[in-house]
């Protein structure tokens, strides 16, 4: 799993040009449309209940984001995600905020139990909360727990039967079977808002263009955060640095994936 092809998978992406359908945090939906746009695919943002069936069908990803939810707003998104599930495309929910009130554990847990989720992505405390501990998220930011993320990871992907992705200074992506580390990306991106919100996109991204969903979050985060460390350089400051940021997704090439990627099996690093 050390050999993740990284570069390949951003090529098929830039080929290809999946369409990427998002029912999206309202805060940063212009990020994630971005993000989706500098890598090479098509982004859609689509939220109406009239057409949001409609508009999966003809989309290569589902990404979803509870980061601004209301009641109506879930609904669209089952609507969606039925769809995307009749047609076979991967469904990436971003549990944004989970743990911070009973809504939106409660509206996650809908989305769970009455839709085909195959990605599940958020920060440490997110997840832990979707996965049954009895933690908390401050907002959206998370907040410290005290066991680890690998084996929360394995063990909400093995009872929901998918992948789960747990971002942060070190990501996660596992499934029941396998857990990849992903150690790229820097400090700044944490005083930026979006930079989670983009994540979930850009994992959206590679899932639409390779069916083994580990590999793909794995690879679509090691070239945003390589992407990031590249940014950085020249940034005066998280301004300019969200700028740079997607002149470098843009610019991204196989050397300096290849001499910056920090891709890992989690087993061999954790032995």
């Amino acid at each position: 799993m050390n050999n993740v092809p990284v570069f390949e998978l951003l090529e098929k992406v830039r080929s290809r040009k999946p369409v990427v359908h998002h029912l999206t945090n309202w805060v940063t939906i212009y990020d994630c449309a971005n993000i989706v746009k500098v890598f090479g695919a098509s982004p859609v943002m689509a939220h109406a209940r009239e057409e949001v069936a409609a508009m999966a069908k003809i989309a290569s990803a589902l990404v979803l984001n509870i980061g601004t939810l209301t009641v109506d707003f879930v609904d669209a998104m089952k609507l969606a995600a039925k769809s995307a599930n009749e047609k076979g495309i991967p469904v990436v929910l971003d549990v944004c905020g989970a743990g911070a009130t009973q809504l939106r554990d409660d509206k996650c847990f809908e989305l769970l139990n009455e839709t085909r989720i195959d990605i599940i992505k958020g920060n440490v405390s997110e997840i832990a909360r979707i996965a049954g501990e009895d933690v908390f998220t401050k907002g959206v930011d998370a907040t410290d727990i005290d066991k680890d993320p690998v084996e929360i990871a394995r063990r909400l992907a093995s009872k929901r039967n998918c992948v789960v992705v747990i971002t942060g200074k070190e990501d996660v992506v596992a499934d029941k079977d396998r857990a990849l580390l992903v150690g790229n990306g820097h400090e700044m991106m944490a005083n930026i808002v979006g930079t989670g919100c983009m994540a979930a996109s850009v994992i959206g991204t590679f899932a639409a263009v390779e069916a083994d969903y580990v590999v793909a979050a794995a690879a679509g985060l090691c070239c945003y955060e390589i992407a990031a460390e590249l940014a950085v350089e020249t940034a005066a400051g998280p301004g300019t640095f969200k700028e740079k940021l997607y002149d470098a997704v843009f610019s991204l090439d196989r050397k300096a994936i290849e001499s910056r990627r920090k891709v890992y099996n989690a087993d061999t690093v954790l032995s």
